[in-house]
């Protein structure tokens, strides 16, 4: 028998790998024989590099990289014998390495990321596949624009510094000094936000609040990133889609370093070969920390189960969280929704036991699935 791991991350619980290996140890426990194949999965956010990396047979760089605060720290990317690089800006510019107490959008930068974008570029890479989820920063991408040699000055030329707070007296962008080696680099980016820059649907008034933006914040924030992009001449690009991810990340990475945007898990199930991993499978096994009806919005579980259903392969997604509204996936081709909890019990306890929970409920659900062969 043939079994598909294909976790995402179980929030503050398990990363994607350890949730595919107790998902392995759970099949084992039913059919010690099976070919089991793990395979961790993330949708552009927390797991990204690890995953693609793994996948990729990618070796870790260690970069000197500033966290979005501006504070020395040790961030990493991914490079490929091919020159293939993988970054993942949460490792340099992540909401999750600021505690809440210290998060300030004004006066948090991408820096870090245009650090590992060097880094990438120094170490050879042709390629870049930038995962963009779990951003702390509202900057419009300055601070890696600034990184990478673009210039925000204000009426005196004198230079500014990348964040929202230091742009407040932009009068200019100047990208004549833009690192000449991304014209001949390919950029890919893993997001599925759909979101322009600016405006009810923009950067600052949908994220900005969980980034520590106050109600009175947002219009100001609002009306910065409208300011850079026209000094940048990139108001067109301000109303793409994407534009608005990771705080206006995903603006600059369009407009500057011409990268092509796409949904997260649909770059990582293709990057990793899921579909030939999934071929002549007996059942997949997928799931994450909570699954709801927003899951087929780009989630793991809905991705996997659009591979898994193209080749006829029934899919499991288990949770920690299993919301009401999440039977409308068994609408789109998951066999069942299975909870991992095997009694009520408060947060903290649910995320220590999560391995053993999961293991115990993929046991179940493999001896099911023999009972009904």
């Amino acid at each position: 028998m043939k079994i598909v791991c294909a976790p995402d991350s179980f929030k503050e619980s398990m990363t994607a790998a350890e949730a595919a290996a107790a998902m392995a140890r759970g099949v084992r426990r039913v059919l010690p024989d099976a070919e089991v194949l793990e395979v961790p999965l993330s949708d552009g956010g927390e797991g990204f590099l690890d995953a693609l990396a793994a996948a990729l047979d990618a070796r870790l760089v260690s970069v000197e990289a500033p966290d979005a605060l501006g504070r020395p720290a040790v961030s990493s990317f991914a490079l490929t014998a091919d020159g293939v690089a993988i970054i993942e800006m949460a490792r340099a510019a992540g909401l999750e390495q600021i505690a809440p107490g210290d998060r300030d959008v004004w006066r948090s930068s991408t820096a870090g990321v245009g650090r590992l974008v060097t880094a990438a570029l120094d170490a050879g890479a042709r390629r870049l596949v930038v995962g963009i989820g779990g951003s702390a920063t509202n900057d419009g991408g300055a601070g890696l624009l600034d990184a990478l040699g673009v210039r925000f000055r204000d009426a005196a030329g004198r230079r500014l510094e990348p964040t929202p707070a230091g742009l407040a007296e932009l009068a200019s962008v100047d990208a004549s000094g833009l690192d000449p080696r991304l014209a001949a680099v390919e950029v890919e980016c893993a997001s599925d936000v759909t979101n322009p820059l600016c405006g009810p649907r923009g950067a600052s008034a949908v994220f900005g609040p969980q980034k520590g933006a106050r109600p009175e914040d947002v219009p100001r924030l609002d009306a910065l990133l409208a300011r850079l992009a026209a000094l940048d001449g990139g108001l067109a690009v301000a109303e793409r889609p994407g534009a608005g991810a990771a705080g206006g990340l995903g603006y600059a990475l369009m407009r500057h370093l011409g990268a092509r945007l796409r949904p997260g898990i649909e770059l990582v199930t293709e990057t990793v070969g899921l579909a030939a991993k999934v071929r002549g499978a007996d059942l997949v096994l997928t799931g994450e920390g909570s699954v709801d009806a927003q899951t087929l919005a780009g989630k793991t579980a809905a991705g996997v189960t659009a591979v898994a259903r193209a080749a006829g392969v029934p899919v499991v997604v288990l949770a920690g969280r299993v919301a009401p509204d999440a039977d409308v996936l068994l609408d789109h081709g998951v066999l069942a929704l299975v909870p991992i909890l095997p009694r009520p019990m408060a947060l903290p306890e649910a995320l220590a036991t999560g391995p053993a929970n999961l293991e115990r409920a993929v046991a179940t659900v493999v001896r099911l699935a023999l009972r009904g062969r």
